[in-house]
């Protein structure tokens, strides 16, 4: 038995807010996967949660690093006793490495850990076969699409882990995801991914091969004039797509040899800080790796024909 348990964290970065899951491991064991943020109320629910299934918390894993899906994995712990599970290569604070492409056994339950590479670099996924359920974390979201943003997120990693849980998770029925509802037809959720990061990409080569664009005019081309709070995240996910591209020398950077406009530097280094509040900012600069400062306004050009299947 699955429980979604949602944190009271709604913003146009997490949806209606983060979903943590209480897994009814057998023999009274519960795992919680992605505590949430760090929310009193939030981490009191996850144990009434637990209390009103007669269930002890004996194990708390954790998808990713991001601020509104780890911190409260502490608190949790310190009221609870259980162990701290996170990828190797996790930088929050975890008792226990995940073994990846192996099954984490907690009670009667086996979950295999997969590593999700993309949305960022610490990211696994949960397969609970029992169940034909996946629990993607900010892989894939029960709404929406997911922000993949350097440094510390890559476009082809991301498109690799969905083309992976496609060809080798095909049995599963349902996702659990890290934001909005449940999704009961995983596949058709999979297919959908995977051709919006396909459209998107076509879209800018597109733009291309026209002429030599800059992020923001891509972003005016492709996202639409009218004025958005999330110009900042498209901005980010072009700028996915292009250092792919690049990367595979399908796309050349040129300096444009002028400084940006305010327009221009608002898009490409947004100051959430100036914004909104300290917790809303740490998560909002986490998904779109605003930390990273874009200094040089460049135009991208196509490099020669493109054709072919992406990589």
């Amino acid at each position: 038995m699955v429980t979604l348990v949602r944190a009271p964290n709604p913003s146009p970065m997490t949806l209606s807010g983060t979903n943590s899951y209480l897994i009814d491991c057998g023999d009274g064991h519960a795992l919680v996967i992605d505590p949430g943020p760090s929310i009193a109320s939030h981490v009191d629910t996850l144990l009434e949660a637990a209390s009103a299934q007669s269930l002890t918390i004996t194990a708390i894993a954790v998808t990713h690093w991001h601020p509104d899906h780890a911190p409260a994995a502490a608190p949790l712990a310190a009221m609870t006793g259980a162990p701290i599970y996170a990828h190797p290569a996790s930088t929050i604070p975890h008792d226990r490495d995940l073994e990846l492409e192996r099954d984490l056994r907690i009670g009667q339950t086996a979950l295999r850990a997969i590593d999700a590479p993309g949305h960022t670099f610490d990211h696994v996924i949960f397969h609970l076969a029992r169940e034909r359920a996946l629990f993607t974390g900010d892989v894939i979201l029960g709404e929406g699409s997911v922000v993949i943003a350097p440094p510390g997120g890559a476009m082809r990693p991301y498109q690799r882990t969905l083309q992976r849980l496609a060809e080798e998770f095909g049995e599963a029925s349902v996702i659990y995801g890290g934001h909005g509802p449940i999704v009961t037809d995983a596949q058709a959720k999979i297919a959908e991914y995977i051709a919006h990061r396909r459209m998107r990409e076509e879209e800018i080569l597109a733009a291309l091969a026209e002429r030599a664009h800059t992020i923001p005019e891509l972003v005016l081309r492709i996202y639409g004039p009218t004025p958005s709070p999330l110009r900042p995240a498209m901005a980010r996910q072009i700028l996915a797509h292009l250092i792919a591209l690049e990367g595979e020398g399908r796309v050349a950077a040129e300096p444009t040899g002028r400084a940006m406009n305010a327009g221009e530097d608002t898009m490409l280094n947004p100051r959430i800080e100036e914004i909104v509040a300290p917790e809303e900012a740490a998560i909002i600069t986490a998904e779109l790796g605003s930390q990273l400062r874009i200094g040089a306004l460049n135009r991208y050009r196509l490099n020669a024909a493109v054709s072919g299947e992406l990589p």
